[in-house]
């Protein structure tokens, strides 16, 4: 009588050890390839907050502004000279969004520039620029070693998707938009994150097949490719000549209402890996946060098919539960945009609210 109960008992045991184990192996594989373990720095955050004192000669308007008196937001980052680089969104009483430059020797206290970097003026591009003006930066390295920066230009009506060049951080050489074939360059695009690879602590961009590619995108996400970072062409399905997503919104889950690229996309070991942004839907969305709150997760792509997808977090590794991520400009938001190597962490740069500047870290791998 007692064999078989126990050989019964036995078996059932294993079944369930061999249904657990597929669950079991995919949590450690998400371990692994995610940057884990991000802890907001409490005590220091915000670390950027708005300015009235920002003064700046706007060539447009022909007077002096308070450059950043409404909100600081959205930052990208880099090291330059063993100290952190932020270059960030600033915002006047208008609205009118243009990039400033602060700087740290510990990643945390930063000195503002007087000065924006990167502003609508009188040239070519201020069709697309004015009044909205420059939002969004993300910035990664070229192989001769000069910057490469996409950014948002808001003509008060359409977002388009476009890109500057410096070999200084304070000098820009603006590009224009970055989708210029007829057919999207008047279409609604944001959010270029380039595809990079590690060296030391500069980020660089680099070809895959003999290509430089970009996730792009604040609903989907979708793809670009260059083969000189500077003439862009946006991937399409070769049957209904109709643009690739490689991401999308899922309902039920937190990024159920869009999704929209992080930094740049890191070339890894297991994939290359894409930290973005997300939205939560109004309905048939995650209940454990509240409608539209802004939260970020990973997700991992193929590092020779960028346009694969591999795997995908199920739950956000940052999201706001401070008061000056819940409440501001755009209530419960927490967007990252910069991440950067520094004193063998990771620091994670990101706006919150829409109105200030945090930061996290996690321990380099």
């Amino acid at each position: 009588m007692n064999l078989p109960y126990k050989f019964l008992s036995y078996l059932f045991a294993a079944s369930i050890y061999l249904f657990c184990l597929p669950t079991w192996a995919q949590n450690q594989r998400t371990a692994t390839w995610q940057i884990n373990g991000f802890k907001k720095l409490d005590t220091a955050n915000p670390i950027l907050i708005p300015d009235i004192k920002q003064q700046f000669l706007c060539p447009i308007q022909g007077k002096a502004v308070a450059w950043e008196n409404k909100n600081v937001l959205n930052p990208t980052a880099l090291i330059k000279n063993g100290k952190v680089h932020l270059l960030y969104r600033a915002q006047d009483s208008l609205g009118t969004s243009r990039i400033g430059l602060a700087i740290s020797e510990d990643g945390i206290h930063f000195k503002k520039m007087p000065q924006p970097i990167l502003f609508p003026e009188q040239d070519a591009f201020k069709k697309y620029e004015w009044p909205g003006g420059i939002e969004d930066p993300r910035i990664v390295q070229t192989e001769d070693g000069n910057y490469l920066i996409t950014y948002t230009s808001y003509d008060g009506k359409t977002a388009r998707l476009c890109f500057a060049t410096s070999t200084d951080l304070i000098h820009w050489k603006k590009m224009g938009p970055m989708l210029q074939d007829s057919k999207y360059i008047d279409l609604w695009s944001k959010s270029g994150a380039i595809v990079v690879k590690q060296e030391g602590t500069m980020m660089v961009a680099t070809k895959i097949d003999g290509y430089y590619w970009m996730y792009f995108g604040d609903t989907d996400l979708f793809m670009a490719q260059s083969k000189d970072l500077i003439h862009w062409n946006v991937l399409e399905d070769a049957e209904n000549k109709q643009k690739i997503s490689v991401l999308q919104p899922r309902k039920g889950y937190f990024d159920s209402r869009l999704v929209e690229p992080g930094p740049y996309a890191l070339i890894q070991k297991s994939g290359i890996l894409l930290i973005y942004n997300s939205s939560n839907a109004a309905n048939f969305n995650d209940l454990t946060f509240p409608k539209f709150t802004y939260s970020a997760a990973q997700a991992l792509f193929h590092v020779d098919r960028p346009y694969q997808l591999i795997q995908r977090s199920n739950t956000p590794f940052i999201w706001p539960n401070k008061v000056y991520e819940q409440i501001g400009e755009v209530n419960e938001v927490c967007f990252v945009e910069g991440l950067v190597p520094f004193h063998s962490l990771w620091f994670l740069y990101y706006g919150t609210a829409d109105s200030k500047i945090a930061v996290a870290t996690s321990p380099q791998k």
